[in-house]
């Protein structure tokens, strides 16, 4: 079977698709143990260190991505020129990903079977 991609392209905190996209993801690895994650755009902002979303009385959802690991969910990649644009890098992420070329990422979006973008 084909792993099921989940493509975040939102900022955290702004609106609730990063929290609805995660929630999806640790819902989903209860019936899937293929699952990819896609971090695009402004979606590397969620897997970023140190936020305080709570100086904005939002709710600290990010710090649930460390859990992504014990869910066996490893296939987490994060689109190199998107981190390169933000001024990120590699060192500033929340949890382990892989860092992809935009070529190789739409490579591996390719062998979903199915996306789910948010």
């Amino acid at each position: 079977m084909k792993p099921l991609g989940f493509v975040f392209r939102t900022a955290p905190h702004g609106v609730t698709a990063g929290r609805e996209g995660l929630d999806a993801v640790l819902a989903t690895s209860a019936y899937s143990e293929d699952l990819h994650l896609f971090f695009i755009g402004d979606g590397v902002f969620q897997l970023l260190k140190n936020q305080q979303p709570k100086t904005i009385l939002s709710r600290d959802y990010i710090a649930t991505f460390k859990m992504l690991a014990l869910y066996d969910i490893e296939n987490i990649f994060v689109c190199q020129q998107s981190l390169a644009e933000r001024g990120i890098t590699e060192d500033d992420m929340l949890i382990d990903v892989s860092v992809l070329s935009p070529d190789a990422l739409t490579e591996r979006l390719q062998t979903c079977q199915r996306v789910l973008s948010f």
